[in-house]
């Protein structure tokens, strides 16, 4: 025992709640002892005799159920050891996925709580899980179906590496920067997985004085990264969750200050809002946004310290986003932004407990320094509210908002809960919007737990209580389903955090009472009046839900789901309510209640239902009192009323009998002691009603029964009170409403318990003689003949369910003898046995085994006799699921439960103080669940004798003629199946039966059901497809030769839909199942320590070790016999020539998927494989051409690999720092025409560096490349050389017959329009030609050669497809090889581009591109020259020139950087193009540009490209557009070209077609390259503006379209902080132009690119300065659109908080206002307005008005002024009074909304002149 108590001392972290259930104690601490010994030693034992299954996995199951029961209750040493041996589970290499996945579960499991194991506990190694991660994630072999890896396998592996990169060693920071920098090349797809490597592996919690091993190594180059990049390339979301973790793991380490700007601006550039006049998004590639989660994680951690840049930036930030929370708003970045305050407060919560009151831990703490002060945490809720308050009102609901009031209440309950409260209440007062009601009721439910606390910050929280209640009840409205379900939510919130005591007699004699104490005193006596009137509403609600006034008679009468939910709304809000009442108003609602009940009668369906569910809550608050009223009553009704002899035998039943009765069963549903009182008129009640012939009445008297026997048996809590203790106590000892919103407390929660007394359980046994046995002699004597109706069968029937559902809990489980041998195992699987607080008394009767016996009999007799008799099976099958699974509570309500728990939680829950400081309800309420999980423990029981005879009945149940019975016989196996081990081995053969072909009794029914069986439930894995050898080598072939049976019909649409749900479901479910179960040595080492000093005689011996070694190989090699068995099943099955052709595909897709990359798969099945590829069927044909190209993965030989220096190679020197870019090192790997290796001997000599990556970052530390050709597999074999499945398919392939039908049928079409180029078909092709190198040539070519002439697109998508497979293919053979083939290759892609047509430009496209990918350019040489000589020749047309070039780019965009000098060529050669006539050929060069420049980018400490820089072709082509931008007047299409103009206007002519081209270029690279406007785009931003049309027409010529989108796409980039004074000088350049359609247009890019780099521009005060004063002179512009535009653009700077209303600006627009003009009586008609008075003037009111609409949802105070300094304005010449007019208009529709708050702005004079101005004149007047 010593042992044990210390380790109780020592251990980690227990189960709380455990300790809290009625019968803990010494006994539940000596189980958890004697399971933890268990436990260790089987797990070792397991691991050391070498059984990972059945006996590790059973292990681990186990140990995961443990930590379930009693949490963590382990030694640390323990702990460490457990997390040791799992590890190595876990990396055990090449171990089957589905014991990666459990074992992996486990491990997060143990190592979820990182407070518990330092750093310096454990050291857990990186790299064997870096090697899982990548044979899973990247698996090479996954896409050819060699391996099959479960959905849920990459986010398990996520989540395990999270947990375990905490623990790697100081060392693997370095480790995992060398392995994974090589991948960072940008323009690859590595780059993503090296960043997100980098996001998942690298550790960032290592201490502060080790900070220089961990993110001190990579922090400033993956910023650099970062900062480099302009254009959210998919990589960049994976980077910026790395800094979040890194910033959340070490606030105040590291000075975020310098890039908060930055930061700030891609943060509201991700959300994708739309801005300006009229706006266009850039389509960029991958996923748009950063992760929302991560982004809250990074701005909270930098917020506080010393600077407060970080706050001053998200008040900036929200105060631009705002009006976009505004509900009139609506789009998809909606669900962004309503995320983002969602989350952020949850965010700062949890680092102010982290700060404030968690526990100290071994984590580094953050300095005091960085530490959030009072001010930080006002700052940070001030600059939410506004916009939460918006989003309550959200179109997308507001459940978002109510999260996020609920964490921001937790700190500052005076700044959140009053603008709550002033919403909620005008909300109650409308009856007109129920939207708004739901919202703020479900918002104030949010706060409700911080209003009720009160405490110091808002001490007048809870005298909002009682209004808001009293203002509710309206709510419970029959008529407004989501209405009454939220009001029913919002009274049971409050009513469980406060005592619903009248405290208001305190007054007189309370002296120390506080001002607030006082008056909340004097308020509760309005609790009685409230309870009263919510009594009165639900009293409404029941009356009008009968079923007569809900439904019409022919309808069905169940509930329906509303009425379902709204009962349990009602019952729930009732229960909780009379539960904190104090016993004077439980008294008084009680009465009401019972008047209620007994002078009203209702039917027992809907009505009744509610109505009897009110009465049991009553019961169950106060039993004593409740049951003196009711049951006296009822039994008295009932007993007046069944009197007679004759009711006994009634079909119709009084309907007040049957409401008594359905009260009576409810109203016992409570404390078994109390109800004991009350037997002798329960019993005579009993004796009289459950013999009764009508149905409905002997229901109600069942459920009466079972509701006695449960209360009597089982244990539960019997209150719920907020509070411990009663109301009862005088008000001068303890006062109620200082308990308001008190938490429970988990060290003294005192809870009553019911456990059954031994009067009960004699009692109980009492019940069970009385009316339980008869029944069970009743039915015995049935089945031996004795008369009985269907109906008195039924009734029996239904006497024993509820009597074993009333008693389960108290009846011993079913023994019997062991299965043996199910499964061979070296450690001993037991029963996990838990004490539950229940003591069965064994020397009594089992009630289980006798009703099992009875009922089996009796099954048979009605399955011989009396089939039909459909009822009486349901209630039999019910039963049988009972006895078999019932123990006290049923899985399913209690995954319910636990559900609503986790929810109610969670919307109560109060995270900044933590430390489970929950409701004292819900604290029972998961005392109770630990209790029943207890109770469950029960899967993974032994299988017995009496559990299989069960199963057996329900099988044939399963299988009847029936297809209700078979479907509820259905859903009990289904459940049975995962209680009891290894139970499907033992059935599954007993389901095959029913499939067997010669089977010829079987009926359909029959055949059906088993079907069904084999598919399994919902969510429930199918027999069909267990992960065993020993289940799916039956299983499999069976399914498929059941199509052979002569006498079923398998057309029946049933039955094809059942077997395409079984196909896709074992399709679905199939994960590769292991051959080899190997153990690592390291495993049985770690394995060896777990045992104490004290077991020695308990370890294994040396002949238990050699018999495990011995039993595994035994087990290997009867997985490869069973693998090779079903393989060899499958194919005879399905060589049938009787097998329909469904039940063909079937097996062909069974075998296919039996492909795995461990073992070679057999001859026969290699020669069944391919021969299906010239089947008739399509879909046969597209299988296997599938596992054909997986087959070609697994016959490939492997082809040797050296190390090289690539730094010897170059004959340069390894540069000290890392130098990302084209540096003299990487030189040898590029394509050099005069370098390239064009004889045999250069070819040889020549290293080929395949991986395109490599070295443009950095070289790997490790560089591996192919050895030299005389060392490769020996290629031109002869067919004696190959292996037996190679010379099957040389065969094939060989023959020509076969490939000209194999051809024909690939250039068939499949679905016309929507063919692709086929990468399946393409991989089975290389495959071919890289394993039998050139063989198959001759045979192909004569078919290649006759494909690229067809002008059918599917003949030439073939022809693609194999010229890809053969460049590809080609990669081992030796250059005499290559060359040969380059000469056939060559001459029919030429053929093939000049036969190109629209459907297929696309295919050879990607041809081309997959020829190249991953390939050395200079072992492709040809194909290069080839594309190169001359893409635009003009000859076959435009569309001929715009193919070529998309082929070309296609192929050179695959080799990025490596082929400088051809980009060279080819800008070279495309410069005199760029004037093309042909858009398409235009958008393709504009393309072609953009993937050329493409390199040109600046990495950090990078080096130049040595491809085309953008700098020098911009430069020459803005020379070439000079004439245009000298022009003055519009340009517009071609117009010169016409009126020959000379010289000059050639010039124009040929700048306006270059033009084009550029702009198709800004377009193209706006989206894709990486650096998204180069300062040389922004010189042509005159010339843009300049075309770019003013009005919205679809019409314009593409030139214009074009200017426009480009326009709006370089407004939308990031500007780096040197590219400002560019922009500026050209706003400059522009505001000056004569065009004032440049002017127009410039507001519009200013618009746009202020919003998409506004922190950026107000980290430059200048840049706002100047801003500023270009807006307002563009407000005085001599064109009127200028000015309205400049007045929109303003607005949109000031709505932004970009510039600030400040009194210089308004002193200056009221001055402007004011610029005289003559009147009009003093000038002539004739004479003009002065157009600069005018100008003037009307800039004056542009800007009042711009000032107005720029705060459209709300008056700020300086608004009332303006709007009366604009009314001056109505009368004055247009265009002044036509601005006002519409400045007024929008006024009024923005404020329209919430007008009664915002009209308290202003003064009654104002109002007045207001009204005036916004209510139009009647047309009478």
């Amino acid at each position: 025992m010593g042992e044990e108590e210390d380790e109780e001392e020592r251990s980690q972290k227990e189960n709380v709640y455990n300790a809290l259930l009625p019968y803990a104690g010494p006994r539940l601490q000596v189980e958890a002892g004697r399971l933890l010994a268990e436990l260790r030693r089987n797990l070792a034992r397991a691991v050391q005799l070498r059984e990972l299954w059945p006996g590790g996995m059973h292990c681990t199951r186990r140990l995961s159920l443990y930590i379930r029961l009693y949490g963590r209750k382990f030694s640390k040493e323990d702990h460490v050891l457990f997390v040791n041996l799992v590890y190595e589970l876990v990396t055990i290499p090449n171990l089957e996925v589905s014991m990666v996945q459990s074992f992996a579960r486990l491990l997060i499991t143990l190592l979820k709580k990182k407070d518990l194991l330092s750093r310096d506990d454990i050291v857990l190694a990186w790299r064997p899980l870096y090697q899982l991660v990548e044979r899973v994630f990247y698996s090479k072999n996954e896409h050819l179906g060699l391996n099959w890896y479960p959905n849920s396998l990459e986010n398990v592996l996520k989540s395990l590496v999270r947990c375990c990169r905490t623990y790697f060693s100081d060392e693997s920071t370095a480790e995992m920067l060398d392995e994974w920098r090589p991948l960072l090349c940008p323009f690859d797809v590595t780059m993503q997985k090296g960043i997100s490597y980098f996001e998942l592996f690298l550790p960032t919690s290592l201490p502060p004085e080790r900070h220089h091993k961990g993110f001190r190594l990579w922090f400033d180059e993956f910023v650099g990264i970062w900062d480099s990049v302009h254009n959210l390339p998919q990589w960049e979301g994976s980077l910026v969750n790395l800094f979040a973790r890194l910033s959340a793991e070490n606030i105040g380490y590291i000075d975020w200050d310098t890039y908060i700007p930055k930061i700030f601006t891609r943060i509201l550039r991700s959300l994708n809002l739309p801005v300006g006049s009229n706006h266009t998004q850039v389509a960029r590639f991958g996923p748009q946004c950063y992760d929302i989660a991560h982004v809250v994680v990074w701005v909270t951690s930098m917020l506080g310290g010393p600077s407060k840049l970080a706050q001053k930036h998200l008040t900036g930030f929200f105060n631009a986003v705002t009006s976009f929370y505004h509900p009139s708003n609506n789009g998809r970045w909606l669900l962004k932004l309503m995320k983002l305050v969602q989350k952020l407060p949850a965010c700062l919560v949890r680092r102010l407990h982290h700060e404030r009151y968690r526990k100290p831990s071994w984590q580094t703490p953050v300095p005091p320094s960085h530490k959030l002060t009072e001010d930080d945490v006002t700052a940070f809720v001030e600059s939410l509210m506004q916009p939460v308050l918006l989003a309550m009102f959200s179109k997308i609901g507001s459940l978002d908002a109510a999260q996020a009031l609920q964490n921001l209440a937790l700190v500052r309950p005076e700044l959140v809960i009053p603008p709550v409260l002033e919403k909620t209440y005008s909300a109650l007062e409308t009856l007109t919007e129920p939207h708004q009601l739901t919202a703020t009721m479900s918002c104030v439910i949010g706060v409700a737990r911080s209003l009720i606390r009160g405490g110091r910050w808002f001490p007048e929280g809870p005298s909002h209580a009682l209004p808001l209640l009293l203002r509710a009840l309206p709510g419970v409205d029959p008529n407004d389903f989501s209405k009454c379900m939220i009001t029913f939510q919002f009274i049971a919130t409050f009513a469980t955090l406060m005592p619903l005591v009248d405290c208001s007699p305190a007054l007189q004699n309370g002296t120390d009472l506080t001002k607030e104490e006082r008056e909340l005193c004097s308020a509760t006596a309005e609790f009685e009046d409230f309870v009263l009137q919510f009594m009165d509403k639900c009293f409404a609600l029941v009356e009008s839900s009968t079923l007569e006034q809900t439904r019409e008679e022919t309808e069905t009468e169940k509930m329906t789901h509303v009425e379902s939910m709204v009962e349990l709304g009602l019952s729930s809000t009732f229960s909780t309510m009379l539960m904190q009442a104090s016993p004077q108003i439980y008294k008084a609602a009680l009465d009401k209640l019972f008047n209620f009940a007994t002078t009203n009668i209702f039917e027992a369906r809907v009505a009744g239902k509610m109505a009897a569910d009110m009465c049991r809550a009553s019961a169950k608050c106060r039993p004593a009192e409740a049951l003196k009223l009711f049951v006296p009553h009822c039994c008295g009704v009932i007993t007046h009323l069944t009197n007679h002899e004759e009711v006994q035998q009634e079909e119709e039943l009084d309907k007040e009998l049957i409401w008594n009765l359905q009260l009576l069963s409810e109203i016992v549903r409570i404390n078994g002691a109390e109800v004991l009182q009350y037997r002798g008129q329960l019993e005579s009640i009993l004796q009289r009603t459950l013999w009764l012939k009508n149905k409905q009445g002997y229901t109600l008297a069942g459920k009466l029964l079972q509701h006695m026997l449960r209360s009597a048996t089982m244990i539960y809590p019997t209150e719920y009170c907020s509070v411990p203790g009663s109301f009862n106590q005088p008000l001068s000892e303890y006062l109620p409403i200082r308990d308001w919103g008190r938490p429970g407390n988990l060290h003294n929660l005192d809870m009553k318990w019911h456990m059954p007394s031994p009067a009960e359980v004699a009692f109980t046994h009492s019940l069970l003689d009385t009316f339980l046995w008869p029944e069970l002699v009743k039915l015995e004597s049935y089945t031996t003949g004795s008369d009985m109706t269907r109906e008195t069968v039924q009734q029996s029937l239904s006497i024993v369910t509820n009597c074993i559902m009333g008693a389960g809990s108290i009846m011993p489980p079913l023994v019997g003898e062991k299965i043996p041998n199910l499964v061979p195992s070296l450690i001993e699987i037991e029963d996990i046995l838990i004490y539950t607080g229940v003591d069965c008394d064994t020397n009594r009767e089992n009630y289980r085994e006798t009703i099992l016996k009875v009922t089996r009999n009796l099954l048979k007799y009605i399955l011989e006799n009396s089939e039909d008799d459909t009822k009486s099976l349901f209630q039999i099958i019910k039963i049988l699921g009972v006895v078999l699974l019932f123990q006290g509570s049923h899985k399913a309500e209690f995954d319910s439960r636990w559900k609503s728990f986790s929810l109610v939680k969670k919307s109560m829950e109060d995270k900044l103080h933590g430390h489970k400081q929950h409701i004292r309800a819900l604290l029972i309420d998961r005392v109770m669940l630990q209790h029943e999980l207890r109770s469950l423990a029960m899967e993974g029981s032994t299988y017995r004798t009496i559990h299989k005879e069960v199963l057996m009945d329900l099988l044939k149940l399963s299988t009847s003629t029936y297809s209700q019975v078979r479907s509820k016989a259905q859903q009990v196996f289904f459940s049975s199946l995962s209680t009891f081990n290894f139970c499907c081995r033992d059935l599954i053969p007993h389901v095959l039966e029913y499939l067997r072909p010669d089977n010829d009794k079987v009926i359909q029914q029959q055949f059906k059901g088993a079907l069904y069986c084999l598919l399994g439930g919902h969510g429930s894995t199918s027999l069909a497809n267990l992960h065993d050898w020993d289940c799916i080598s039956r299983t499999w072939p069976a399914l498929v030769a059941s199509g052979l049976s002569q006498t079923l019909s398998f057309e029946k649409p049933s039955i094809v839909r059942l077997f395409d749900d079984l196909a896709e479901k074992i399709h679905r479910q199939y994960e590769t199942i292991g051959l080899d179960f190997s153990v690592s040595e390291k495993c049985i080492e770690v394995a060896s320590r777990m045992w104490r000093h004290t077991e020695k005689e308990r370890q294994p011996t040396e002949e238990e070790k050699q018999l495990g070694i011995q039993r595994l190989q035994e087990r290997n090699q009867h997985a490869v016999q069973m693998y090779e068995n079903m393989i060899n099943a499958l194919i005879d099955v399905a060589e049938n020539r009787n097998l329909p052709w469904k039940f063909e595909q079937f097996a062909v897709g069974l075998v296919s998927m039996l492909l795995r990359d461990d073992h070679p798969f057999l001859v026969r099945g290699v020669r069944f494989l391919v021969e299906k590829l010239n089947h008739d069927s399509l879909a046969i044909r597209k299988l296997a051409i599938c596992a054909v190209a997986g087959i070609m993965k697994q016959l490939k030989r492997p082809h040797p690999k050296m190390e090289i220096d690539p730094y010897a190679m170059s004959g340069t020197s390894q540069p000290v720092h890392v130098q990302p870019g084209e540096r003299p090192d990487t030189r040898w790997v590029q394509y050099d025409a005069k370098r390239l290796p064009r004889s045999q001997k250069a070819w040889e000599e020549t290293v080929f560096v395949e991986k395109t990556h490599w070295g443009y970052y950095t070289w790997p530390r490790q560089m591996m490349v192919y050895k030299p050709y005389s060392e490769q597999p020996k290629l031109g074999r002869s067919r004696d050389e190959m292996s037996e499945a190679e010379q099957v398919v040389y065969d094939h392939f060989i023959d020509p017959a076969f490939v000209e039908k194999f051809i024909a049928l690939l250039s068939l079409e499949d679905r016309k329009g929507k063919d692709k180029f086929n990468a399946r078909r393409f991989i089975l092709f290389k495959g071919l030609f890289r394993n039998f190198d050139d063989a198959f040539l001759p045979v192909f070519l004569p078919h290649m050669e006759r494909l690229v002439t067809d002008v059918h697109e599917s003949a030439q998508r073939c022809a693609a497809e194999i010229i890809a497979g053969i460049i590809r293919g080609a990669k081992h053979w030796t250059f005499e090889k290559v060359e040969k083939m380059w000469g056939l290759i060559c001459p029919l892609l030429r053929t093939a581009l000049s036969n190109i047509s629209v459907e297929t430009f696309m295919d050879w496209g990607t041809c081309i591109s997959t020829s190249c990918e991953s390939q050395d350019p200079r072992k492709i040489y040809w194909l290069f020259e080839m594309l190169m000589e001359s893409p635009v020749s003009g000859e076959g047309g435009s569309f001929s020139d715009a193919s070529r070039l998309y082929v070309l780019q296609g192929g050179l965009a695959q080799q990025e950087w490596r082929v400088p000098s051809l980009l060279h060529a080819l800008l070279g050669y495309l410069e005199p193009m760029l004037t093309q006539v042909y858009k398409n050929v235009r958008e393709r060069i504009g393309s072609v540009l953009t993937n050329i420049f493409m390199l040109d980018v600046a990495l950090p400490n990078g080096v130049d490209t040595l491809s085309p820089r953008r700098a020098e072709f911009a430069a020459s082509v803005v020379r070439r557009l000079k004439p245009l931008l000298e022009l003055d007047e519009e340009i517009s299409n071609h117009v010169l070209e016409e009126n020959g103009g000379g010289k000059e206007a050639d010039e124009v002519v040929q700048a306006i077609k270059l033009l084009k081209t550029v702009l198709k270029w800004l377009m193209a690279s706006a989206g894709r390259s990486l650096y998204s406007t180069p300062k040389e785009h922004l010189q042509l931003l005159p010339l843009i503006c300049k075309i770019t049309p003013v009005e919205n027409d679809a019409s314009y010529d593409e030139m214009k379209s074009d200017a426009k989108l480009a326009l709006s796409l370089v407004a939308q980039t990031l500007l780096p902080t040197d590219h400002v004074p560019i922009i500026f000088k050209m706003l400059e350049q522009i505001s000056c132009s004569s065009s004032w359609h440049a002017r127009y247009t410039a507001l519009i890019y200013l618009q746009v690119t202020v919003f998409y780099n506004l922190f950026l521009f107000l980290a430059d005060p200048e840049a706002v300065c100047s801003i500023r004063k270009q807006v307002l002179a563009f407000l005085q512009d001599e064109q009127l659109e200028v000015r309205e535009m400049a007045a929109t653009t303003l607005s949109g700077l000031l709505q932004c908080s970009f510039l600030h209303m400040d009194e210089a600006m308004q002193s200056h627009f009221e001055s402007l206002s004011q610029t005289r003009m003559p009147k009009r009586r003093h000038r002539e008609a004739s004479q003009p307005i002065p157009v600069t008075d005018l100008v003037r003037r009307h800039a004056g009111v542009l800007g009042l008005s711009a000032c107005i609409l720029s705060s459209p949802y709300e008056v700020p105070t300086w608004m009332p002024q303006l709007l009366m300094d604009l009314s001056q304005h109505l009368n004055d010449p247009q265009p002044i009074e036509m601005t006002v007019k519409k400045t007024l208009t929008n006024f009024r529709r923005t404020h329209h909304d919430n007008w009664q708050e915002h009209k308290q702005q202003f003064t009654d004079d104002q109002l007045v002149v207001l009204t005036d101005l916004l209510v139009s004149p009647c047309y009478y007047a």
